[in-house]
This record gives structure tokens, sequence and C-alpha cells, in this order.
């Protein structure tokens, strides 16, 4: 059973990330405020959820929070400030888009960064103890799907609508074959004999 506040604050926002450990594509994040009496059987953390009850879950959240925001970090800027700072930027722009601003935060770790001096606490594996991070979770996911299947489109061979930019053997094999295209995070290790690959 997910708990529903941390804080002992009405306006508590839940965020999450997705996509953090992605060979390709960015780091997405979502921040939700959900109303106190929000509840829903279904909702847990993302990971453990099919796809068909994330897009299930998707439109329940998004028409039941108070408010909710989304943000995409992309590949260069991954590579410019590294995947840590791009995930806690990722969620600190889906909280710029919170109206009412939230009095406290939940972030679905163990780091984040001052906001707007704004109370926060992390917690890990917090998207499966806490609604708000489970439904920041649903939602950062769905949307760098969504993401991901549009960018598939321009580069098939990679198969990105299935792996989602994931280092799976296929993905890898294809980056091998192929090598790199615009939307790859140069700054990850693409192949495990880095040698090969000509960036």
């Amino acid at each position: 059973m997910l708990l529903k506040n941390y804080s002992d604050y009405l306006m508590e926002c839940g965020t999450d990330e997705a996509g953090r450990g992605c060979l390709a594509g960015p780091v997405t994040a979502a921040a939700v405020i959900l109303p106190q009496n929000f509840s829903n059987k279904l909702l847990n953390d993302s990971k453990q959820l099919s796809k068909k009850k994330r897009a299930l879950l998707k439109p329940i959240i998004e028409s039941n929070a108070l408010s909710f925001g989304v943000a995409h970090i992309f590949e260069k800027e991954i590579d410019s400030i590294n995947i840590l700072n791009a995930s806690i930027l990722a969620m600190q722009k889906s909280i710029d888009q919170l109206k009412p601003i939230p009095e406290f935060i939940i972030v679905d770790g163990n780091k984040f960064k001052p906001y707007n001096y704004i109370p926060y606490k992390t917690i890990v594996k917090g998207d499966s103890k806490y609604l708000s991070i489970a439904a920041a979770s649903i939602l950062a996911k769905t949307y760098r799907d969504i993401y991901m299947n549009t960018i598939h489109d321009e580069f098939p061979m990679y198969n990105w609508k299935q792996n989602k930019g994931y280092p799976t053997k296929e993905h890898r094999e294809a980056i091998k074959k192929y090598g790199i295209t615009k939307y790859h995070r140069k700054s990850f290790r693409l192949l495990p004999e880095q040698l090969k690959l000509d960036i």
C-alpha cells in the first residue's frame, strides 16, 4: 500500500525520472501534486507495471492531479553536464511547471539539489512507497516512451520502439553495425569494447 504524504504539507509533490541508464535519447522527469483524497489500486512504481497498465494510468493521473509537469533533458546536455546532473535538472524543470508551487518535494533516489528554497526529502525506492512519486514515475516513463517511438521512425535499425534506448544486446549490435546517431549519448560507454567505435 503506497503512502500519500511524507510531510505535513498539503502541497507536496513527488518527482522521478526515466531513462537514466539509456544509451540514446533524453532523460525525462515528471513532477506530480495529487489531491489528498486520491487513491488508485493500480498505481505503483512504473517498473512494476506493464506497458498497458501505464497507458491506462497516464490519463487518470493527468486528469486527477492538482498539477503535473514533464521535462526532457537531451543528449548534448547530458554529455555536457553528466547524467546525474541532467537527471536532477530534468526533475527541477518538471517542478518548474507546477501551479500551485509545491510546499514540499519528495524525490525518488538519494540525490537532489536545493530548489527555490523548497524543503525536500530524497527517498530510495520512493516510487514504490509514495503515491505522488509513483505517479511521477509513470508520467516520466510514458512520455519518454512516446518520444523514443517518434525517433524510432527516423532510425528504425536500432529498434528504439522496443528497447527505448536501453543497452540491450540488440541495440549494441546495431551500434556496432551502423555506428551512432545524433540521439546517442557520446559520454556513455556505448559498446563494451569502446575501441571499435569511432566517435
